[in-house]
């Protein structure tokens, strides 16, 4: 196998072990509305990525001292996710999951997709994420362009594959799963939100680095 696109795997795991906002929406996305649901949020994920990838490959370095840019998406990214978060923490009724049926409508897939490309955008620290991936491409000078397009897609993949896995093991601990925990759950996906909005404003504002 081409040792560019081993190496985009390894990239892949190491990104997908972090615990972020993302985690916590999938998690919650699969138990409430079903795998489906979860995939659809999935794919979002996986384009506002694959956005990143293109505008920081063809720009890191113009990118890498813009830092109002940077400082401009924590302040909004802060408080969308803030948003959500007290969204989900003043939602009072919480169905039971739903056991995933035959399809989903087409609007709450076009929801699904929203959210999962919004949540994940807005994320200043997704950006800084891939201006360093190609901070670190652009030193590999002995890639040619097929070796750099399989590191990306060695990434991308891997993120995407083990994002369906965590929300397919999630739909399979269904019977587990009470309406009593998806309330809790909801709660700590709200405080969780609260948090990342939090230190993306603090981030933005230079109190952490």
């Amino acid at each position: 196998m081409n040792s560019a696109l081993l190496e985009g795997v390894s990239m892949g795991l190491l990104l997908s072990a972090m615990i972020g906002p993302v985690f916590f929406i999938l998690i919650q996305s699969s138990l409430e509305n079903g795998f489906r649901f979860a995939f659809v949020l999935a794919l979002g994920i996986l384009v506002s990525d694959g956005i990143y990838v293109v505008i920081t490959y063809f720009g890191v370095r113009f990118l890498a001292d813009v830092t109002l840019f940077e400082k401009g998406l924590g302040y909004v990214g802060g408080i969308i996710l803030i948003g959500f978060g007290i969204g989900s923490l003043l939602k009072k009724r919480v169905e039971r999951p739903n056991t995933g049926g035959i399809g989903i409508p087409q609007l709450r897939k076009r929801t699904a997709f929203t959210k999962g490309f919004s949540i994940n955008g807005i994320n200043p620290f997704v950006l800084l994420f891939w201006v360093s991936i190609a901070s670190l491409v652009s030193l590999k000078e002995e890639w040619k362009s097929v070796s750099v397009v399989l590191y990306y897609v060695g990434i991308l993949a891997t993120v995407f594959s083990i994002d369906l896995l965590k929300a397919y093991i999630a739909k399979k601990l269904l019977r587990f799963v009470t309406s009593r925990l998806m309330k809790v759950l909801n709660k700590l996906v709200g405080l969780v939100m609260i948090g990342f909005g939090l230190r993306m404003i603090a981030f933005a504002m230079g109190f952490v680095d």
